[in-house]
C-alpha cells in the first residue's frame, strides 16, 4: 500500500507495483465478503466442473486486471489518475479473492499460468499507458466493457443452481461497469476499432488457456 502523502520514484513504483503482483498472485482476505451464502443447491459432478471451469476463467481475468491497472499506474503522468487506477485495482483485487474462494469451494484451483497472465498483462497495460492518459483511460474503460459483456456470457452458462457463482460475477459486473463508466467522465478516449478487435483477441487466448491450464 503506497503513502499517498509521499512522492515516489520511478524505482519506488516499480519496486510497489512487484510487491502488488505478488499479492494478485497469491490474495490474501478481501476487505469486502464475497457475495452469496456459501450454502446452497448442490451440483452434479457436471454443473461442478462447469462452474470451476468459468470461475477459473474468471480468476485468470482478475489477475490480468491487476496487470493491467498495475501497469498503467507505473507510467501515469497525472498523480490523480494513477489514485484511481490504484483505488480500482483494489476493487478488482476483492473480485481476484472471491473468485479464489469459490475455485475452493467447488473443489478447483485457480489457471497454473497466473504468473503468465500478470506479467503480460502489465507489460500491455504499461504500454497503454505510454500513450498518454486519456488514451490510457479509454483502455480502462473498452477493457472494462469487454469484461463486462464476458461476465453477462457467463451469468447465462453457469448452472441455474449455482447461486454462489452466480451473485459473485453480478457483483463483479456491476462493479466493471462503474469502472468503466469513470474512465469515460474522466476523459478516456476509446481506442480505434483495429485495436479493439485485439484485445478481444488476446482475451480470448487467455480465456481458452485458462479454461484448460
Amino acid at each position: 500500500m503506497t503513502d499517498p502523502s509521499r512522492h515516489y520514484t520511478a524505482a519506488d513504483r516499480l519496486i510497489g507495483r512487484f510487491a502488488e503482483g505478488l499479492r494478485a498472485l497469491a490474495p490474501e482476505s478481501s476487505p469486502r465478503a464475497a457475495p452469496g451464502a456459501v450454502a446452497g443447491s448442490a451440483l452434479s459432478e457436471s454443473e461442478r466442473l462447469q462452474a470451476a471451469s468459468l470461475m477459473r476463467i474468471n480468476h485468470a481475468g482478475e489477475v490480468a486486471a491487476q496487470g493491467l491497472y498495475h501497469g498503467q499506474a507505473l507510467v501515469a503522468r497525472d498523480p490523480g489518475l494513477r489514485r484511481q487506477l490504484l483505488a480500482a485495482a483494489r476493487e478488482e483485487h476483492d473480485h481476484l479473492r472471491w473468485c479464489a474462494e469459490r475455485l475452493d469451494e467447488l473443489h478447483d484451483g485457480p489457471s497454473k499460468l497466473s504468473p503468465l497472465w500478470y506479467a503480460g498483462s502489465l507489460t500491455i497495460g504499461a504500454l497503454a499507458g505510454l500513450g498518454g492518459d486519456r488514451r490510457s483511460l479509454g483502455f480502462v474503460a473498452e477493457t472494462e466493457r469487454q469484461v463486462s459483456a464476458h461476465l453477462d456470457e457467463h451469468l447465462h452458462r453457469l448452472p441455474e443452481s449455482d447461486q454462489r457463482s452466480r451473485a459473485v460475477v453480478q457483483a463483479m459486473k456491476l462493479d466493471e461497469e462503474r469502472h468503466g463508466a469513470e474512465a469515460l467522465d474522466a476523459g478516456g478516449a476509446l481506442p480505434p476499432a483495429p485495436v479493439r478487435g485485439l484485445m478481444r483477441a488476446v482475451a480470448g487466448l487467455m480465456k481458452s488457456a485458462a479454461a484448460r491450464w
